[in-house]
């Protein structure tokens, strides 16, 4: 199993913390949370929708991002993760499914 972390660096303020975030995701949940923990994070920070576990992840600083690279985890690109996403979403939904909305 493979943790990746991109270099999306948003600049966003979260409660006190204004920082440039990035995304922490992995081949699997557990491994996700795992490494999230190994990070000192709180799987309550995990990002998540039932309707698109396909884009399930955890928001990381920039300090947390060259953690998680020395920590084991591959850097890969905004661009990469977006597509690992999209193939996710294929796999569990069918290419060319759109997503529809179970919402009002």
């Amino acid at each position: 199993m493979t943790v990746y972390v991109d270099n999306w660096r948003q600049r966003a303020r979260l409660g006190h913390v204004d920082a440039l975030w990035s995304h922490l995701i992995a081949d699997s949940e557990d491994e996700l949370h795992r490494f999230a923990a190994r990070l000192g994070m709180k799987q309550a920070w995990f990002q998540t929708d039932p309707r698109r576990p396909h884009r399930s992840h955890y928001d990381v600083t920039e300090a947390l991002r060259r953690q998680a690279i020395s920590l084991g985890a591959v850097a890969i690109t905004w661009r990469d993760i977006g597509r690992m996403m999209r193939e996710r979403r294929e796999r569990a939904f069918g290419a060319g499914e759109p997503l529809r909305s179970t919402g009002p």
